[in-house]
């Protein structure tokens, strides 16, 4: 392998891959933090240049993480398709990246490439691309997924409804619930936060979704965005629970800073199958984002686009129903401003949806960041533009508990009157009957809550 490069008279060599990818990165506040970003953009450019040059193979042979040290990236060696991958070993990243943007280039073969890539490929191929070629690429990959209704359709843009309240308080999560029907966003999932992390107060907003949902006949899914190990005792203690849910890392280290493993996910995996209300196949609800294993001093060294992808590398393993990238929820650390944030959330959305994982991006920000709502805005259009599956409906873009900002419920109804895209279909249907949606347009009551009281 070459790992120099010269730009503009100066060489620069690299000890590793994992440094080579470190500072192929774009920018980011987070790499800087860890001391392993590119000092300019000239160290930048000839990273870039030693990365394009790479084979799948040299990335494969020299693992950041070696499997032997770290179960996530035994997972990920495990899911390689050994023939596929036979077929492109020789390809540089470079090679990757050209195939990947030609038009001839379609989902399907895309989707079967994607089974002989490594999380590590992924992010190098990612390194190489500008927003727009994240954007086109991204596009061209539809991955459905199924628990109560399907999503991810050519066309379909879905949404979280997130009713979280301060203090768990169910009517007024009811009361958000009902903004959030009412902008016809919840076809992805009825998701709340929790403030209490116990299994009784689980297991009563789970019981008051499902009320709510058996009430109006609402084709959706519910879960509640507790720890693993919270919400499996409550669906040992008969909570209906359509989906469970667990933030990941890209590093066992930094799993095990969640109270996390492997074994853990496969436990909770059998049991929502044995246990769960969710008619499947897929039954997980996972979250991540950019500088989490940072935060937890379980990085190894490795730059968080690279971690993100083993996030997604991971979740594979358990063909969840949805997926979504918190993007800018960790703060200014991570991601310092509105172009790092449109970056990675750009990002995030393309590594999953190339190893067929049917991603959201919760399109946010925190109140230290430098970044407001226009900046917000212009990110979700680039997302919807890339196809993504899902968006975060907070009421009024302000979330009350968590206390950063995201996307309103009428903001994600904007999208998409203004992209033609649509709810999925199930629930459009169901809309319709409500007579929220008429040819898949709002009607003049869209947006009143009080149709459900």
């Amino acid at each position: 392998m070459k790992m120099s490069a010269t730009v503009l008279g100066r060489t620069y060599r690299y000890r590793d891959l994992k440094e080579v990818f470190a500072k192929a990165n774009e920018e980011k506040s987070g790499d800087q933090l860890a001391g392993i970003a590119a000092e300019d953009a000239k160290e930048r450019m000839a990273a870039k240049l030693v990365l394009a040059d790479l084979t799948l193979a040299d990335i494969r042979n020299e693992p950041l993480l070696p499997p032997d040290k770290d179960e996530v990236s035994r997972v990920i060696e495990e899911s390689v398709s050994e023939p596929i991958f036979a077929e492109i070993r020789n390809w540089t990243v470079a090679e990757l990246r050209e195939h990947l943007l030609r038009p001839e280039t379609g989902g399907d073969r895309i989707r079967r490439l994607s089974r002989g890539l490594t999380s590590e490929m992924v992010a190098a191929v990612t390194k190489l691309m500008g927003n727009l070629d994240l954007v086109q690429a991204a596009s061209k990959i539809e991955v459905t997924s199924h628990c109560n209704i399907t999503i991810g359709q050519k066309g379909v843009l879905s949404g979280r409804a997130q009713p979280n309240h301060p203090t768990d308080s169910i009517p007024g999560i009811k009361a958000a619930l009902y903004e959030a029907l009412s902008y016809g966003i919840g076809d992805a999932v009825i998701g709340i936060n929790p403030v209490i992390d116990s299994a009784d107060s689980v297991k009563n907003m789970l019981v008051a979704t499902k009320e709510v949902m058996a009430r109006w006949d609402i084709p959706t899914q519910n879960c509640v965005l507790a720890h693993i190990k919270t919400q499996m005792r409550a669906i040992r203690q008969g909570a209906p629970a359509d989906l469970v849910f667990q933030s990941l890392a890209g590093t066992e280290a930094g799993n095990r800073a969640f109270g996390i493993d492997v074994a853990l996910l496969d436990e909770a995996d059998d049991l929502v199958r044995r246990e769960g209300t969710g008619t499947g196949p897929n039954l997980w609800y996972f979250e991540t984002g950019q500088g989490s294993e940072l935060s937890a001093e379980a990085h190894h060294g490795i730059d968080q686009v690279t971690l993100e992808s083993r996030c997604y590398g991971l979740a594979r393993k358990y063909k969840p129903f949805i997926v979504n990238t918190v993007v800018g929820f960790i703060g200014p650390e991570y991601l310092y401003d509105s172009k790092q944030v449109i970056r990675a959330g750009l990002e995030d959305h393309f590594m999953g949806k190339l190893q067929q994982l049917p991603m959201g991006v919760d399109v946010c920000y925190t109140n230290h960041m430098k970044a407001d709502q226009n900046d917000m805005d212009n990110l979700a259009v680039l997302l919807g533009a890339a196809g993504v599956n899902y968006l975060i409906g907070v009421a009024m873009a302000d979330d009350c508990m968590l206390n950063y900002q995201s996307t309103s419920f009428h903001d994600i109804a904007t999208l998409r009157e203004t992209m033609r895209l649509r709810p999925a279909p199930a629930f459009e249907a169901w809309l319709t009957r409500m007579g929220i949606m008429e040819n898949g347009r709002l009607t003049p009551i869209a947006g009143d809550p009080t149709i459900f009281m």
